[in-house]
């Protein structure tokens, strides 16, 4: 069988080790090709399953990429499914999982101006004089600033964020001091799980930003509060990446529930790889099957 990995035009510059599913997939049967989402001319309907993957640019035009994803959906398998796509897309998700239980990072929801009398408002309103904006729609930390009281640059941060919706949160110590937690899951199944730091004087934890990535064993408090988050999901799910941060009551708060193009780490567990092909069959056999 053909599958499609989806991703990006030009992954130069980014960090991505997809290809070692490759060979436990084509072991199971499956020829898997690369396919930018940004392709016009692709039968979907020739391919078993699109998986996406690297589409680490769909925040610049997330109406055409939904647009191509439905256009996939209606011809093929899609995972994760356009619903869980289009959902996740938009951070204020975290309002939805919240309201299930969740315990995330406090967070100010946004849509207006962002000039200096807000920008104090915010300090204030979370108690901290540390604070981190980021786009609603957003990846790869894009647009994403860590800004200290009296040290914020209004008029740059006003061009950036007019008219587009945000979100701000404390600044969370723990980002630097001692680092962002991430699970991994294929089909429900518990993967693997990494410990994200980053380089001296930044808070962005991704590699192409300087961060650095072990693999870590997960604590059962870890792993339950990685498996709160999943309950709330009523929908099947290919793959998923629960990112976690530890405050300071000791807690784990959710960053982010990543279900559209997570970097999955397929190389900090020797099982992964396998484990992501099994998930794959498993779920297009239940397609043939349905």
């Amino acid at each position: 069988m053909r599958i499609a990995f989806l991703s990006i035009d030009d992954l130069s510059g980014y960090v991505s080790d997809d290809d070692l599913a490759f060979e436990p997939l084509q072991k199971l049967g499956y020829v898997v090709d690369i396919v930018s989402w940004r392709q016009t001319a692709v039968e979907w309907k020739d391919y078993s399953a699109v998986i996406i993957r690297t589409t680490w640019d769909y925040q610049n035009n997330l109406a055409a990429f939904l647009q191509t994803l439905q256009q996939i959906e209606s011809q093929t398998l899609l995972a994760n499914p356009f619903e869980i796509v289009q959902w996740n897309a938009d951070k204020i998700y975290l309002n939805d999982l919240t309201k299930k239980g969740a315990r995330i990072v406090p967070t100010i929801w946004s849509n207006g101006k962002v000039d200096a009398w807000q920008i104090q408002q915010w300090f204030d309103q979370l108690g901290s004089d540390e604070i981190v904006i980021k786009p609603r729609v957003s990846a790869t930390a894009q647009d994403t600033f860590w800004l200290k009281r009296g040290q914020e640059d209004a008029e740059s941060l006003n061009r950036i964020f007019e008219n587009r919706p945000c979100m701000v949160q404390p600044f969370m110590k723990a980002i630097v001091n001692e680092g962002e937690y991430s699970l991994f899951y294929f089909n429900r199944e518990y993967s693997h799980a990494i410990l994200k730091t980053p380089k001296t004087a930044d808070f962005r934890v991704q590699e192409e930003h300087g961060g650095t990535i072990q693999s870590i064993k997960p604590t059962a408090k870890l792993l339950a509060a990685a498996e709160k988050v999943l309950k709330c999901i009523s929908r099947t799910l290919l793959y998923a990446r629960v990112d976690f941060v530890q405050t300071q009551s000791n807690e784990f708060a959710l960053m982010e529930l990543e279900l559209i193009e997570p970097s999955l780490y397929l190389r900090n567990s020797e099982n992964a790889p396998y484990l992501f092909a099994k998930a794959i069959d498993n779920m297009t056999n239940q397609l043939g099957k349905s």
